[in-house]
């Protein structure tokens, strides 16, 4: 038997979620189920509200537009939160919405924008970013929305990092090597330190940055290979690797 029912549609709500709940949905949502999906009276949907784990509900129309959710018995428990978190250089919006929804997908626990010299926009919408973690975590199966901690500039937010995480640097200027092999040496796969990975913007750290950056304990550099990569795709890759030597994938 699957872990996931992949058949079922899932929402994220905010109320709190028990046996026999009703849940009156908003219009969107209303609309996405009855509309979009042409779900039928008793159909069976998934919610979830990042507490209180997964909830088997079934579908009650209450208008020719508008529907209820009954709770009717909880399908997955509230797995413990992620401990990954990915700083980044925020990028022009339709990058940025794939960048947000693929660091959902590969297991962050706290997305947050960092501005540098040479990232691209300084405007983050913090509604649209929430909205594609959301839509993320609604289809892929996850039970917790990450945290979405305020933009701030790089010196914040590497002096909000606490001593003892690990900082996997991506660095393009980095010697070509083994990543694995840096991982591995920078930290014990059997007892991994709390991680955190960034990723800077398209044109790089300036010099003062990567300064800063390489004066921080507890920091590795790591190279993604001799081929350029935007910054949306070293996200997807250098958390792949991550989770795959030091999180929640090994």
């Amino acid at each position: 038997m699957a872990a996931y029912d992949f058949t079922a549609p899932r929402l994220f709500v905010e109320t709190d979620l028990g046996s026999g709940a009703r849940l009156p949905l908003d219009r969107a949502q209303a609309n996405y189920l009855l509309t979009v999906l042409r779900r039928k009276p008793e159909d069976m949907i998934l919610v979830f509200n990042g507490r209180d784990g997964e909830w088997r509900a079934r579908l009650d129309p209450t208008g020719r537009k508008s529907a209820d959710l009954v709770l009717e018995e909880r399908t997955r428990t509230q797995p413990k939160s992620s401990d990954l978190h990915y700083p980044f250089a925020p990028l022009k919006s339709a990058r940025l919405d794939y960048l947000a929804q693929k660091a959902v997908e590969m297991g962050a626990g706290t997305i947050r924008p960092v501005f540098t010299r040479y990232t691209q926009g300084e405007r983050i919408n913090a509604e649209r970013l929430r909205a594609n973690a959301i839509e993320a975590a609604e289809q892929c199966g996850i039970l917790a929305i990450p945290d979405l901690p305020e933009a701030v500039r790089l010196p914040a937010a590497l002096a909000d990092l606490a001593p003892e995480r690990l900082l996997v640097f991506c660095d393009e200027d980095a010697p070509v090597s083994d990543p694995i092999a840096a991982l591995r040496g920078a930290a014990d796969p059997a007892a991994p330190p709390p991680l955190a990975v960034l990723v800077g913007p398209e044109g790089g750290f300036a010099l003062d940055e990567r300064a800063l950056i390489a004066a921080r304990p507890n920091t590795v550099a790591l190279s993604l290979g001799p081929r350029i990569l935007r910054a949306d795709t070293a996200a997807v890759a250098v958390l792949a690797l991550v989770q795959a030597v030091l999180g929640d994938a090994r």
